[in-house]
């Protein structure tokens, strides 16, 4: 897919004050907030860590007040891959002198910086994952700020940034390539889901301000909303067996790059040319 990425966008680089890039934002966190990405990327990127010649890094990009999702991740990757190394990063220097206690080198270390995302000898990243943070910047600057992780990226590495719920019931991410944005993956808590679009106030900046008629994402989750309205009787087996038949009857129409097996965890992604404003 070629890249989509707008050069006029872009974030100024590290200043002469070596200061990290990027402003300070709210940092509220919740423990276990990010399981459901984070049982997406362990799927879509396992094989690439196993595959590693050397031992893999992960960012935890804006990790927030406390280093609960950071922690997390190393727990998660680890099973994927015992030699993962997580970096948490952050612009705030008390955020990252209250998760040092925490650290467990060379597993999981903090430390500060911003979309720079300094490692040590500029090595690039296996995975940056950034939730919660572009959602609190200006729609304009998104591309600019994809562009510049993208660049920390190993070539086969992968950036998912998107936004949660606070303990992350409803997620809607973007997962990037070197060379821009390939997906889009809607993940929900089925049970208590009244209805598809209710995902619709978790869209990441990139689309949230995109979801008025006339927009292919606005047109995706009408049409969901109408597969799930439809697929009411399979609810007598549980939400997950509507979610299935609503995600079978969308692919009629819609070009979803998952199957049955995705769908039943409560997730369905389609590729980011679907949904790009």
């Amino acid at each position: 897919m070629a890249s989509t990425f707008d050069p006029a966008s872009a974030v100024p680089a590290r200043g002469r004050s070596g200061r990290p890039v990027g402003t300070v934002t709210r940092g509220t966190t919740n423990t276990n907030r990010l399981r459901r990405m984070d049982r997406w990327i362990a799927h879509t990127l396992g094989r690439t860590l196993r595959a590693a010649g050397r031992p893999p890094v992960a960012v935890d990009l804006g990790y927030g007040a406390a280093p609960w999702t950071a922690v997390e991740l190393a727990a998660r990757l680890r099973a994927v891959r015992a030699d993962v190394r997580v970096v948490g990063i952050e612009i705030e220097p008390e955020r990252v002198a209250a998760a040092l206690p925490y650290a467990d080198p060379p597993l999981l270390t903090f430390r500060r910086g911003g979309f720079e995302v300094p490692l040590d000898g500029g090595a690039p990243a296996q995975l940056i994952r950034a939730a919660n943070v572009l959602r609190q910047y200006e729609e304009s600057t998104v591309a600019g700020v994809w562009e510049r992780l993208c660049s920390r990226l190993a070539p086969d590495g992968l950036l998912v940034e998107g936004t949660c719920d606070e303990i992350g019931r409803r997620h809607v991410w973007v997962a990037l390539g070197p060379e821009g944005p390939r997906t889009v993956t809607f993940a929900a808590r089925l049970g208590g889901l009244v209805q598809p679009s209710d995902l619709a106030e978790r869209l990441p900046k990139a689309l949230i301000h995109h979801n008025v008629p006339g927009r292919p994402v606005h047109a995706f989750l009408a049409d969901f909303d109408r597969a799930w309205a439809a697929a009411a009787p399979y609810g007598a087996f549980g939400a997950r067996q509507r979610w299935v038949a609503a995600c079978t009857a969308l692919a009629g129409s819609w070009p979803l790059v998952d199957a049955r097996g995705r769908w039943r965890q409560g997730e369905v992604t389609l590729p980011w040319s679907a949904l790009a404003p």
